[in-house]
């Protein structure tokens, strides 16, 4: 873990179920960036938040 990373909790929709990812990242752009580089394109972020 880099200096200044925390853990954002990302919900997700793909399809009709929603779904939620932990990713470590410095800011939620950041998190939105490295989940749409793991997850690609498949269904649409709704929200960020920290946990």
């Amino acid at each position: 873990m880099r200096c200044g990373e925390r853990k954002y909790r990302v919900i997700h929709e793909c399809g009709d179920e929603r779904k939620v990812v932990v990713v470590t990242a410095r800011t939620p752009a950041e998190a939105r960036k490295k989940f749409r580089m793991t997850y690609g394109s498949e269904g649409q972020i709704i929200s960020v938040t920290r946990v």
